[in-house]
């Protein structure tokens, strides 16, 4: 067949085949693709669930690993997951209705004084590829917007994240408020941001650090596992 690759036949490929194509679309961020395939499973009677994990998330799980391991850079990150949210787009409000499970619900914001954003959007997309809804505050929030915030959306994770050394501070006023209205515990606090380590999201008393977006995700699923295994789910059925 001497077609190009931009003339491939999509519907023409099999399931199996054309998850693994919306791998390599999702990796090159070609969102009309990711668009295309979504509906073509959707089309073919796949559960949006199933689209979500099996093509989506396992694509963007590929990206993330070669994000951490050096081999993709933050532009190639964002295009994949702009791609991502055009599939999440059509999915979105299939899942609603179908109520699918969540991963869990994070709020995430960049502290107050600091108006850096590409980080937290990087890992606000891949934790939302992952299966997570995200509230995305934006910048510059003072501890207010973050107990509003919180308040109104019930999150599983709190996120943090500051790009300047002068700014860092601030992640634990925001922690000691929590904790001085004995809030703390309730929430899985994650931290990140250029100039934070480890050792600094210890002492501010945050659950984690994470160094880049993809230790961000494995990390949030890690502590949402053990908060689960932990006990009963206080979720109301239904």
């Amino acid at each position: 067949m001497a077609d190009d690759d931009e003339d491939l036949d999509l519907n023409s490929l099999s399931d199996d085949e054309l998850v693994e194509q919306m791998w390599d679309d999702l990796y090159d961020g070609l969102a009309d693709e990711i668009t295309q395939g979504t509906n073509i499973l959707l089309e073919r009677g796949w559960q949006p669930y199933d689209v979500l994990t099996k093509a989506l998330v396992e694509g963007m799980r590929i990206v993330g690993i070669d994000f951490r391991d050096g081999i993709l850079f933050v532009p190639e990150v964002l295009l994949a997951a702009n791609s991502m949210k055009a599939g999440m787009a059509i999915l979105r409000p299939l899942l609603a209705e179908t109520g699918a499970p969540k991963m869990g619900k994070m709020v995430i914001g960049t502290v107050k004084g600091d108006i850096h954003d590409i980080g937290k959007n990087l890992v606000s997309m891949m934790m939302e590829g992952a299966g997570f809804e995200v509230v995305d505050l934006g910048i510059n929030n003072p501890v207010e917007s973050y107990l509003e915030a919180i308040e109104e959306h019930q999150p599983d994770i709190l996120g943090m994240s500051a790009l300047l050394t002068t700014t860092m501070p601030y992640m634990k006023v925001v922690i000691d408020t929590l904790k001085e209205k004995g809030m703390r515990e309730d929430y899985i606090v994650m931290v990140g941001g250029a100039p934070l380590n480890e050792e600094f999201g210890r002492e501010i008393g945050a659950d984690a650090y994470c160094r880049d977006a993809a230790v961000a995700v494995e990390t949030a699923k890690e502590l949402i596992a053990r908060r689960h295994n932990k006990g009963p789910s206080l979720e109301a059925a239904g």
